[in-house]
């Protein structure tokens, strides 16, 4: 389970802290087994751990509509009977679920074609950055732990991963940050978009 722990092509790594993703929520899942979240994810890694002490299921193989739907055989039954729903293997969940989370993929995928064909890029973000926090541009890009151009940096990072679906390698080289610093700075980004409304659109 140590190396599942910091496995890199799994949610698991996420919740247990290990690494970190912009989009993947860790909160509502580590809720369910407490509020101390150090708790909680060791409760989480023991439910983990007895899982996988059961061994293959026969309920958990197949794609995500296979499983929501409880098998191949009621599948085939609802074919039957002319009744069509929307699946993707990648995901677990309903028709409508399914249907939602292609659509927000969807949504995404076309803002950052739109940003892109706008013409934004890492040196307009910078500019639009450095405009929100009365900077010079070249302030947003040096390194340094002057509060103002930390949060202009946390905000570039997270423009340049969330909505030009850039890579934490690509903007940590812009930034002359190493990527898990990146990821930090795209997190505390996040929340100060949140917090402040800041827009990328001038």
């Amino acid at each position: 389970l140590k190396s599942l722990d910091r496995y890199a092509y799994t949610g698991h790594s996420i919740i247990m802290g290990k690494r970190k993703n912009l989009w993947q929520d860790i909160d509502s899942v580590l809720q369910l087994f407490g509020k101390n979240k150090y708790a909680a994810r060791n409760k989480y890694r023991d439910f983990v751990e007895k899982g996988i002490g059961r061994g293959r299921n026969p309920e958990m193989t197949g794609g995500g509509l296979l499983r929501s739907i409880g098998g191949w055989g009621v599948l085939k039954s609802m074919r039957k009977m002319n009744i069509h729903i929307k699946g993707d293997e990648r995901i677990l969940g309903d028709s409508d679920f399914v249907e939602t989370v292609l659509s927000q993929a969807s949504e995404q995928m076309e803002q950052r074609y739109r940003l892109k064909a706008e013409g934004w890029t890492l040196p307009k973000i910078t500019e639009r950055v450095a405009e929100i926090f009365g900077i010079e541009k070249d302030q947003v890009v040096v390194a340094g732990k002057q509060p103002k151009r930390v949060r202009a940096r946390s905000v570039l990072a997270c423009w340049a991963i969330r909505d030009l679906g850039l890579t934490a390698t690509e903007v940590g080289k812009y930034l002359g940050l190493s990527k898990s610093a990146v990821s930090r700075a795209a997190n505390r980004g996040q929340k100060l978009i949140v917090d402040q409304f800041l827009s990328m659109q001038a």
